[in-house]
C-alpha cells in the first residue's frame, strides 16, 4: 500500500499536469476558436449618391482655380565665416498665383524680401526660375515673371472687393507649411481692417476666418464664383499658427497697383506734393486744438502749389505758424501724416480730389490733381 509520501506526490504530479494543460489550452483558444469561425469578408459598401450641391460647387472651384496657383521657394546667398565662401541655401516658401498670359506671378512682398533668388513650381509640377518685376512694400504686393515656354496656366479670374459682404463664402489655396495646394474654406469675417507698415497703413483689409498658416502667404482669396478677391497676407495669432484671424489685400488694391508695377517696376503713389512730419503735426494738432495735417511747405511746381494750398510760416518769435491745416480728403476725415498718404492711395495719379483745409479759422474744400509720389 503506497505510503503517505507517495500520495503526496502523485498528487502534485497531477496538479502541475493540470495546470500546465490549462496554461496550454488558454494559449491555445485563439487558435482553436478560429477553426470554429467563419471567413471574415469585408462588409457591403452602402451607395453614397450624389453630392451635395455645395459640396460639388466647391469641388468644381478648386479643380478650377488649382493650376493658377503657384509654390514659390527663396533662397538667399550667405557667406562662410571662415573661408568667406558664398553659398545660397534655402530661405522660406509661400504662394502665389498666375496674373496673365506674359507669366507674370502675384505674390506678398514679404515672401521674397531680401531672397537672393526665387523659383516658382506649377500644379503640373513643371518649376521655373523667377525674375523680380516690381513690389510695393506699402501693400505687400510683388510682381515675379517666369518664362513658360508652352502650356501657360490659366490666369485666376478677377472680382471685386467693394462690394463684399459680411458672411460671404470665401476660400483659400496656398501651400501651408509646405503641404502643396491645400485648399481651407470660410466667411468674410470683417471689412475695412488695418494693419500698420512703414511709412502708412495698409487699409481694406479683408478679415477672414478660412485658415491660413504660414505658407499661405501670396495665395489667392476666392469667392463662391471662384473669382480673386484678395491675397491672403497675414494672420492674427500668438502662437504663429491659424486662430480663425486672417488678412486678405483686397484685389480692388490689387488690380490697381500689378499694372503700375509691370509697367514701372514700382508703385506710383498719388500725391499732393506737399511736406509735413508726422511727429511735429501730433504736436502742432494737438497745439492748435485741430485733427489733421499740417502743410508745412508746398514745394513749387506741385500739384499742391498748382491748387493753391498754402504751407506754415515763421512767425515773429520764431515758431511756426500754421496755415492750410487738410482735415478731410473727398470728405472722409485724416488726423496723420500716415492716415492722408493711405487716403490718398485710394486714388490713381491724375484723378482730382476735393481737399478740404482749414484756413484762417475757415473750411475750404480745394480740388487738387494728383501727382506721382516724388
Amino acid at each position: 500500500m503506497p505510503n503517505p509520501a507517495d500520495r503526496f506526490l502523485v498528487r502534485v504530479f497531477w496538479l502541475t499536469l493540470a495546470a500546465a494543460l490549462l496554461i496550454v489550452l488558454f494559449q491555445a483558444t485563439p487558435y482553436l476558436a478560429g477553426l470554429f469561425r467563419p471567413a471574415a469578408e469585408p462588409r457591403l459598401v452602402v451607395p453614397r449618391g450624389d453630392l451635395a450641391d455645395d459640396e460639388k460647387a466647391t469641388i468644381a472651384l478648386f479643380e478650377n482655380a488649382r493650376d493658377s496657383v503657384v509654390f514659390i521657394t527663396t533662397s538667399e546667398a550667405v557667406r562662410d565665416f571662415w573661408t568667406r565662401n558664398v553659398f545660397v541655401v534655402p530661405r522660406g516658401s509661400g504662394s502665389g498665383f498666375i496674373w496673365d498670359e506674359a507669366g507674370h506671378v502675384i505674390t506678398n512682398n514679404h515672401v521674397i524680401e531680401g531672397a537672393a533668388e526665387a523659383r516658382v513650381r506649377l500644379a503640373d509640377g513643371r518649376d521655373y526660375p523667377a525674375a523680380l518685376v516690381g513690389t510695393s512694400p506699402m501693400h505687400d504686393i510683388a510682381v515675379l515673371r517666369i518664362a513658360v515656354g508652352f502650356k501657360v496656366p490659366p490666369p485666376v479670374p478677377i472680382g471685386t472687393s467693394g462690394d463684399l459682404k459680411v458672411g460671404q463664402k470665401v476660400f483659400a489655396i496656398g501651400n501651408p507649411f509646405g503641404l502643396d495646394w491645400t485648399l481651407t474654406t470660410g466667411i468674410v469675417s470683417a471689412l475695412d481692417r488695418e494693419l500698420g507698415s512703414p511709412g502708412a497703413t495698409i487699409k481694406h483689409l479683408i478679415q477672414t476666418d478660412a485658415a491660413i498658416n504660414p505658407g499661405n502667404s501670396g495665395g489667392p482669396l476666392l469667392d463662391s464664383a471662384g473669382r480673386l478677391i484678395g491675397i491672403n497676407t497675414a494672420i492674427y495669432s500668438p502662437s504663429g499658427a491659424n486662430a480663425g484671424i486672417g488678412f486678405a489685400v483686397p484685389v480692388d488694391t490689387v488690380n490697381r497697383v500689378v499694372p503700375e508695377l509691370i509697367r514701372n517696376g514700382r508703385y506710383l503713389r498719388p500725391a499732393l506734393g506737399i511736406e509735413a512730419h508726422e511727429e511735429l503735426n501730433q504736436r502742432l494738432a494737438t497745439l492748435l486744438g485741430v485733427e489733421g495735417v499740417v502743410i508745412l511747405r508746398v514745394p513749387e511746381g506741385t500739384a499742391a502749389a498748382r491748387a493753391g494750398l498754402r504751407g506754415a510760416v515763421i512767425a515773429p518769435d520764431g515758431g511756426i505758424a500754421p496755415r492750410d491745416i487738410i482735415l478731410a480728403v473727398e470728405g472722409e476725415p485724416v488726423d496723420s501724416v500716415s492716415g492722408l498718404v493711405s487716403r490718398l492711395d485710394d486714388f490713381r495719379v491724375g484723378d482730382t480730389v476735393k481737399i478740404t483745409v482749414l484756413r484762417e479759422g475757415e473750411q475750404v474744400e480745394v480740388p487738387v490733381t494728383l501727382q506721382p509720389e516724388a
